[in-house]
């Protein structure tokens, strides 16, 4: 009688049970607001990137000396440089430099990464051995050494320098997938398949790699805002495109000097590159967590 009198009294005076709180559905709705607002700022940049004339009307590379150093405005909206050039139109037609040049850098280190893990995780053995300790050499030198000694056997350049930035990445995308081949190859639907008669070459393209690339692909979204970030630190010390091309870096670079009185020549493109970075490790984040619910 007094458990029930006290269980009545936790109720409500209508009898309803008492509700979950609302905080909860607004951490819910958070996550999935920055994810869109990521996605968001990605499709703009990359529209910036392939149709770069449908958001400005200047050229990047004549400007009006009358115009130099001038604020941003109406007209120009991140400004003018030091020769008059619009940089809103330097920084929309640099996105494909960097764009680019992420796309070149992860995608050397995703075919070139995933290709030695899986060899690695799928044979074993001395293989395994082998592999795994070249990548541990690659992962004991620093990444800027590392790219300034690839820079240096190409030339200079976006592409050599995506490249560069690429081959830092290896060592990371090796690890991953080796370890997700690993456990994958271990787990009852494989040895399943391998029981009934399937081949190794089959079993590892059917069942191996398809339920061990998606930690793979999260790596990629992240590694790609870095290489924009490395790209960017390249250009900014020189060693990427050369002078006038409008790659973000480069941007950067050239309003050091005038950092004391013309603020928007490094602020603005640094704002840009910042947001695609953020935005990149943001989708990456969207990306393991989906994995981890489905898991």
């Amino acid at each position: 009688m007094t458990l029930e009198l006290q269980r009545t009294a936790l109720l409500p005076a209508d009898g309803a049970a008492p509700q979950a709180p609302a905080p909860r559905r607004r951490r819910r709705r958070g996550p999935r607001v920055t994810v869109l607002l990521a996605v968001a700022v990605l499709v703009l940049v990359v529209a910036w990137a392939v149709l770069p004339q449908l958001f400005t009307s200047h050229d990047p590379l004549a400007g009006v000396p009358a115009d130099a150093l001038q604020g941003p405005s109406a007209a120009h909206w991140f400004g003018t440089d030091p020769t008059g050039r619009d940089l809103f139109s330097r920084v929309v037609h640099g996105a494909r430099y960097s764009l680019t040049g992420g796309v070149v850098a992860v995608a050397v280190g995703l075919v070139a990464g995933t290709a030695i893990g899986v060899i690695a995780g799928s044979i074993g053995t001395i293989v395994d051995e082998i592999l795994m300790r070249v990548v541990d050499v690659l992962l004991s030198i620093p990444g800027l050494l590392l790219s300034l000694s690839v820079i240096i056997l190409l030339g200079f350049g976006t592409t050599n320098a995506a490249i560069a930035v690429g081959v830092t990445s290896v060592a990371a995308f090796a690890r991953l997938s080796r370890s997700e081949v690993v456990r994958v190859r271990r787990s009852d639907y494989v040895e399943a398949a391998f029981g009934s008669g399937g081949r190794w070459g089959s079993v590892l393209l059917r069942h191996v790699l398809p339920n061990s690339l998606t930690p793979v692909l999260a790596l990629a979204a992240l590694q790609f805002g870095t290489a924009i970030l490395a790209i960017s630190t390249l250009g900014f010390l020189g060693y990427g495109a050369p002078p006038p091309t409008p790659e973000w870096g480069l941007l950067i670079s050239e309003g050091r000097s005038h950092l004391a009185t013309s603020w928007w020549l490094t602020t603005l493109p640094g704002v840009v590159v910042v947001l695609v970075v953020l935005s990149a490790n943001r989708l990456s984040g969207a990306i393991s967590q989906a994995r981890t619910a489905r898991s």
